[in-house]
Order: structure tokens, then C-alpha cells, then sequence
């Protein structure tokens, strides 16, 4: 008498209509996500500190990174275990080395960060650039074969960071609790969803200068009241938007993987329209964020003396004349705005060429990465 084969249907007792049920692929065209161990403890670290950077750098999402380097499905369930409060080991362990990684890199690479976007900027957005555009080989191997809603899904993210980069959406919330903590909620997703800023949702929103203005020292021992009557409702709506929209990325990932990461692959691909490296800041002084803000208290009426004995940043006579001149009449929102201001100008050959490189080294460094764990994952 033959014995069956392993892992055949007599095998296991189970009827062979069950087994090819088992067997066949979803429903939505991608692969079985088999169970894999956490990633590698450096790889996790270096995500957090490209996470980090990310957040230094005007127009560029820590989420972008972090899909880039291939560890945005374990960030998602990480922090969506957290808002269940789930504290299993592995999600505490990823989120607070992502962490360690990524207040390394805002504490030691701020002031690095903001001389190499003012002086540079040609030289890093080439550098985000080819980091980004790393990641797609990852993605790609989630999004075959291509089917109708992968294509959907990815007209909807490019789709999405397309009206971004065009500056299509624009409106102004009213400043009372229930819209604080929408705004708050729609914030959140800048550490969830790649491509989206969050700074970037508070200003089309028209609460920037209002949520910002409540997070400095100054107002909060000002009128702490006032302060906290914006950050209370901010924070409940973020911490909510976070929480809710894990859980529902996790689900949706889970049983929609394909065209979910067809989405993902149109936000990181979308992610490059504001990264245009061959332009130069037009106001490069408001790059640097304790000097905008310095700006910003002069321009809204408070002493220089005062400010440069808080700050340590001094202007003489011709400075403020100049920023009187400059931003006189703005609100700490349109300083703001005004810091993303470029304008164009035609590259050298050595800049072209050097830019090319550059990007080739991003793209490199993100496409190993996604390499490396793939091949520790398998």
C-alpha cells in the first residue's frame, strides 16, 4: 500500500477541495504573507534616523522613509498593537528603537540638516530622492500581478500627492475644540501615511500659526490655559488618527495587500514631485527654524532685544529694516510658507552629473536595505 505523499490532501485528512482552497492564493491576486521574524535590531535604528532626517527635510514624510527601507507593514502593526494596547515585546522593542533612531537624528542632525538644505539643497533632494525611488523594487514584488485594483490604487496615491504638489486643497477650519481635534486627527497621519506632511495639513487647514503658536515655551507660560485649550483637542485627535488609522491600514493590508501597496506605491512614487532638486530657497534664512521663529516674533511685534536675549540671535539695524521690508504684516503661517519658497535655476554639467551620482547612492543604500531584509525575512 502507498503511503501519501507529505503535505497532499490525504496527508493531512483534510478533503482535497479544502486543500486547494487552502493552497490558492487571495482573492485579490497577492502572495500568502507568511509569519516573519522582527527585522534586525540596525536596520530598525537606521529607519528611525532616515525617519528622523526625513522630518529635518521640507517636503519629504518620515512614512516615505520608512516604507522606503521595507519596514512600513511591522511599523503599522507595531503601532497598531500599541493602540490597543497590545504590549507584545516586538512592538515595543521596533517602536522605541525607531524612536532612539529618529531623536538621535533630529538632536545631533538638525543644525547639519538645515545648513545642507540651505547651502545644498540640489545635493540632499537628490540624495531623498534616490532613497525613495529605493524602495519601489521592494514594493513591486507586492503589487504582482497587476490587476485592475492595483492600477486603481495607484491612480489614487499618485493621484493624491499629485494635488500636493499642485496645491490644490486649501480651506480654513474655525479654531474650536471639535475642529482642533480634527485637525489634529488629519495631522496624525503624516506618521502613518508616507508622503504627507503633517505641518503641511495644519497650514491648508489654516490652524498652523494657531496649533504651532500653542507648542512654544512663551504661551505656554503665557497663557497656559489658552495653550493647553488648542494642544488637548490636538493631541486627542492625533493620538486617535494614529491609532485608528493603524489599525485600519493593518486590516485593510491584511485582506487587500495587493492594491493597498498599489496605494503605497503611488504615494512613494508621488512623494518625488516635491523633491525637484535644482532649485534654490528664496528667503534661505527661514530654513533655519530657531531664525524663522526669531523672524516671526519680531514681525508679530515683540521686542528684538528680548528675542535675541531668549533666542541668542541678534539683528542690527539693517536686519530689521530688511525683515520689516521682507515680512512685515505676515502671519507666523505665511513665514512659514514662505520657508518652502524656490525658485529654479539651470543646473552645470558637474551638478547634473553629481546630482545623477548622488541619487544612484540614495537609491543604492535603500535598495540594499530592502535586500538585506527580504533575504533575513526569508
Amino acid at each position: 500500500m502507498r503511503r501519501p505523499l507529505p503535505g497532499t490532501a490525504l496527508e493531512s485528512g483534510l478533503p482535497r477541495g479544502m486543500m486547494r482552497r487552502m493552497d490558492a492564493p487571495p482573492a485579490d491576486g497577492s502572495a500568502h504573507a507568511a509569519p516573519t521574524p522582527p527585522p534586525a535590531p540596525p536596520r530598525v535604528v537606521f529607519g528611525g534616523v532616515l525617519m528622523g532626517l526625513a522630518n529635518l527635510v521640507p517636503g519629504i514624510s518620515g512614512g516615505t522613509m520608512i516604507l522606503a527601507v521595507g519596514l512600513y507593514e511591522h511599523f503599522i502593526d507595531a503601532v497598531a498593537d500599541l493602540s490597543r494596547l497590545k504590549l507584545r515585546r516586538t512592538s515595543l522593542v521596533f517602536v522605541g528603537l525607531v524612536a532612539l533612531g529618529a531623536a538621535g537624528a533630529i538632536l545631533g542632525c538638525s543644525g547639519l540638516a538645515a545648513s545642507l538644505v540651505r547651502d545644498h539643497r540640489w545635493i540632499m533632494y537628490s540624495l531623498f530622492i534616490g532613497m525613495t525611488l529605493g524602495g519601489a523594487p521592494l514594493l513591486w514584488k507586492f503589487l504582482r500581478p497587476l490587476r485592475v485594483g492595483v492600477v486603481v490604487g495607484f491612480l489614487a496615491g499618485f493621484g493624491l500627492m499629485l494635488a500636493q504638489f499642485l496645491e490644490l486643497f486649501s480651506t480654513r477650519l474655525p479654531d474650536t475644540t471639535p475642529w482642533l481635534a480634527l485637525a489634529g486627527l488629519l495631522a496624525a497621519t503624516s506618521m502613518v501615511l508616507p508622503g504627507i506632511s503633517g505641518a503641511y495639513v495644519l497650514l491648508i487647514l489654516g490652524l498652523y500659526e494657531t496649533v504651532i503658536g500653542s507648542v512654544s515655551v512663551s504661551a505656554l507660560l503665557d497663557d497656559p490655559a489658552a495653550s493647553l485649550a488648542v494642544l488637548v483637542p490636538v493631541g486627542v485627535g492625533a493620538a486617535v488618527g494614529i491609532g485608528g488609522l493603524s489599525n485600519l491600514l493593518q486590516w485593510l493590508l491584511a485582506r487587500f495587500s495587493a492594491p493597498v501597496h498599489g496605494v503605497l506605491m503611488g504615494l512613494l512614487l508621488g512623494s518625488v514631485l516635491n523633491l525637484y532638486p535644482f532649485e534654490d530657497p528664496i528667503h534661505p534664512e527661514l530654513l533655519d527654524r530657531p531664525t524663522r521663529k526669531a523672524i516671526t516674533a519680531i514681525v508679530q511685534g515683540e521686542d528684538p532685544a528680548t528675542v535675541a536675549e531668549e533666542s541668542g540671535i541678534a539683528f542690527d539695524a539693517d536686519d530689521l529694516a530688511r525683515i520689516e521690508a521682507t515680512y512685515g504684516g505676515r502671519s507666523a503661517a505665511d513665514i512659514k510658507l514662505m520657508s518652502d519658497e524656490s525658485e529654479a535655476f539651470t543646473p552645470s554639467a558637474g551638478q547634473g552629473l553629481t546630482a545623477l551620482l548622488v541619487l544612484l547612492a540614495g537609491f543604492g543604500v535603500t535598495w540594499a536595505l530592502g535586500l538585506t531584509g527580504k533575504s533575513k525575512d526569508a
